[in-house]
């Protein structure tokens, strides 16, 4: 991996690793060069664990967002095997925010479907930021149908800020086709597990998001709306992003916490983009225990469990009808 990018709250812990790497780039290192090296890898671990464990919801939407972060094709290549890529919504086009195929997962045949956004300009323009159009979700549909034929586990990973929101794919039915998702997905008679490894924007994550069993990475965000647009809205400017953040309420912790998600999959120290391996590791003994689980349901009871999980999400207050005001 080329040279960490630091985020603003890293730079104390970018001062001492640059300070380490100093140290150990003496040829002839002596005993008390030894002795500092040792100390200095301990006080930076300890100021990752500091820092990393009193994150506010800005700091985190930073490190879902960290350039360097894995991403779906990471994941890919790091945890299954024999990935098969299968292409197009049969009705448009190919939209290479959403990546589709057949892989496998230890000794699990699987269908994969996970949004990918791309590292340098030309991948994100590929990838188009990772933000779908309709026939992204119509592919990721059709996909899943298939794997629900033939019994497989599907397993979605999300990572958007949202789904494209431009013309064209408004004029393609962009809303009716993330609702037709939501609704098919809870009818899909096999496991699906889902898992935010970056950004969770809005309905361009749920249109991948209906599951049985809901993970997010320890330092993701999942989310109604993106801080900056929330501010936008709320106080007229993005200036207001970290106020949003808190407010959201979308960590991690809190999705949790609520009951919206099932499982908090925990990074290396100091994030997921320090160690791409860890993580995926990680990542996979989650996914292996989350679906071999699942596997032994029936299919009645596992859509019945996928019906209960979203009815229990949130809080209602309940009043007879005898005492409503009057309208």
């Amino acid at each position: 991996m080329s040279k960490l990018i630091t985020l603003p709250f890293e730079r104390p812990i970018a001062e001492l690793e640059d300070q380490l790497e100093k140290l150990e780039a003496q040829p002839h290192p002596t005993p008390a060069v030894k002795d500092a090296v040792r100390q200095m890898r301990v006080q930076i671990n300890r100021m990752k664990r500091e820092v990393y464990e009193h994150l506010g919801a800005w700091e985190i939407v930073q490190v879902a967002r960290h350039p360097q972060r894995p991403q779906t094709l990471d994941y890919l290549e790091l945890i299954f095997d024999e990935f098969v890529e299968l292409h197009g919504d049969k009705a448009y086009g190919d939209d290479r925010a959403i990546l589709t195929g057949f892989a496998r997962l230890d000794d699990r045949k699987v269908m994969f479907i996970g949004q990918q956004k791309g590292r340098n300009l030309k991948e994100r323009t590929e990838h188009n930021y990772g933000m779908a159009h309709p026939e992204g979700y119509r592919k990721a549909l059709a996909k899943m149908q298939t794997a629900a034929k033939f019994n497989l586990p599907i397993v979605c990973f999300i990572d958007t800020a949202g789904a494209f929101p431009g013309v064209g794919a408004e004029e393609r039915g962009q809303a009716y086709q993330i609702a037709f998702n939501l609704r098919e997905m809870s009818r899909l008679a096999t496991p699906i597990v889902c898992v935010v490894i970056g950004e969770g924007g809005s309905g361009g994550a749920l249109g991948i998001g209906i599951g049985d069993h809901i993970a997010m990475l320890q330092f993701s965000y999942y989310s109604v709306i993106s801080p900056e647009g929330c501010a936008g809205i709320l106080w007229k400017h993005q200036k207001y992003a970290d106020k949003a953040a808190q407010a959201l309420r979308f960590t991690a912790a809190d999705l949790k916490e609520f009951g919206v998600i099932d499982e908090i999959i925990e990074e290396p120290l100091g994030g997921a983009h320090r160690n791409h391996r860890q993580m995926a590791m990680t990542l996979k003994g989650s996914l292996v225990q989350a679906i071999r689980s699942l596997s032994k349901l029936g299919k009645s009871e596992l859509l019945d469990h996928r019906y209960t999980r979203f009815r229990r999400i949130g809080v209602f207050d309940e009043q007879a009808a005898s005492d409503a005001a009057p309208l």
